[in-house]
């Protein structure tokens, strides 16, 4: 019998489900499928393909509301969060299912003859997921995948691979083909390992830490793979003094605690200028306690639980008693991986909380004196990922942006995910982009043909 391992809930601390640890063998099986589901899939007529992106749309908005309870309970996201995710994965389908029918080729002016381009599916793709936001980030890179003519193996974090499941049966459901989208469970150093150096495999999707993207990138280097990885965050909140505090002051929990702050575009630095420092805290405080954590099925919580025990050990860890704490929201007692929204006293960018990813509902707090101040504050360290500004001065606001060593960054806002516009970072916090109109493209070879026409 093939080994298994339990799925626990993080609200409760109970048993989900047991589901396979897949082993290589069983990765090699998977990709076989896979690998034989191709000649047929990629030769589907454009529109024929497109409908079927369509039905699956269409199944997964008819089924939302149980991948959402599912959400709830395997990952511990609130039950606003988790119906916009399961939309989201519906949109994203439908966004790429325009994208079958839109792979244009080139014809590029040559002497002697015409050349032409194609755009071709690579074949197998592996997209490998993190367990903060299970059915998004899933969806971010299947549907282009199979939109583009590839079959996909979808391997979710082994914290968190119900809501995969059941996106793999939905699209059954929807009539997508046998072996075109199929999802393997297991750790990421067995099955995740495997399937990145499975030599059918010809691309690989990866979001997770920096740590474990490099030790990807260097397996996929053995057969010059393609990877586009999406990585950690440390992202700054820079606030003016000549900004809306009220504003600022009322969006910083959600930009910081939305998912108990298991966000790699979590705003986890807050700068704010040193004249309304003070003023800042002030009206920060309310909102913080506002930010309710406890029941995520609970339509009035706005954070749950962290994802495991080690991982609040993990958190907790940051805050010994040498780190002074402005104050903290509540959090319940009991079963479940419980963490209170924190936001520390505003100190200096030396300190261990503010340089490294804490994963969770932490925001450390400095201050800053100018336009200059900020962009080098903002730009230390490895990440570039995402980020907000606020201020009133547009002038201002364009010339932060363009110094910000970030992928993708929010003016009086932190917005930093729309499925119509591209999603990634720079430096350590990742390669290449997903989403929007060119994300298509990265899951496709270009092919150039030359035709000679005898003059």
């Amino acid at each position: 019998m093939s080994a298994t391992h339990d799925v626990i809930s993080p609200v409760d601390e109970t048993v989900l489900a047991t589901v396979p640890r897949a082993d290589p063998a069983a990765v090699d099986e998977v990709v076989g499928r896979a690998r034989a589901a191709f000649p047929g899939w990629r030769a589907i007529a454009p529109g024929e393909r497109a409908e079927l992106l369509r039905a699956f749309a269409r199944a997964v908005h008819d089924d939302r509301e149980r991948l959402a309870g599912i959400e709830v309970r395997n990952s511990g996201h609130t039950i606003a969060n988790a119906r916009w995710e399961a939309g989201n994965v519906r949109d994203v389908l439908h966004y790429f299912s325009a994208g079958p029918e839109r792979l244009l080729g080139a014809q590029i002016p040559v002497p002697g003859g015409v050349d032409i381009t194609f755009r071709e599916p690579i074949g197998v793709v592996g997209v490998i997921v993190p367990w903060n936001f299970p059915m998004p980030i899933a969806a971010w890179g299947f549907a282009p995948a199979l939109a583009a003519g590839n079959c996909v193996v979808l391997k979710p974090a082994e914290l968190t691979p119900l809501t995969a499941l059941r996106l793999a049966e939905v699209a059954h459901l929807a009539g997508i083909p046998e072996g075109v989208f199929q999802v393997l469970t297991g750790s990421g150093a067995e099955a995740g390992e495997a399937l990145v150096r499975h030599v059918d495999v010809g691309k690989i999707v990866f979001t997770g830490s920096t740590e474990v993207g490099r030790h990807v990138l260097g397996l996929a280097a053995h057969q010059i793979k393609p990877v586009t990885c999406e990585l950690g965050g440390k992202n700054a909140n820079i606030v003016f003094a000549d900004a809306d505090l009220a504003a600022a002051a009322a969006s910083a929990p959600g930009a910081a605690f939305d998912n108990a702050g298991q966000d790699c575009c979590a705003r986890s630095r807050l700068l704010v200028q040193r004249p309304v420092l003070d003023r800042f805290m002030e009206l920060l405080e309310p909102a913080v306690a506002a930010f309710r954590c406890g029941d995520p099925a609970d339509p009035s919580v706005s954070m749950g639980p962290l994802i495991s025990a080690a991982h609040r050990a993990g958190v907790a860890s940051y805050l010994d008693d040498t780190v002074a704490v402005a104050y903290r929201g509540e959090a319940p007692d009991g079963p479940g991986f419980w963490f209170p929204p924190t936001v520390l006293e505003p100190g200096g960018p030396t300190a261990r909380h503010w340089r490294e990813e804490i994963f969770g509902p932490v925001v450390s707090v400095v201050a800053f004196d100018d336009e200059a101040d900020a962009l080098r504050l903002a730009n230390e360290g490895p990440y570039g990922l995402s980020g907000s500004l606020w201020t009133r001065d547009l002038g201002r606001a364009f010339r932060m942006v363009r110094g910000w060593d970030s992928g993708t960054l929010s003016v009086n806002s932190h917005s930093s995910v729309r499925y119509w516009t591209p999603f990634g970072g720079v430096k350590q916090s990742g390669l290449g982009r997903e989403l929007g109109p060119d994300a298509l493209e990265a899951f496709t070879e270009v092919k150039n043909v030359f035709i000679a026409t005898g003059e």
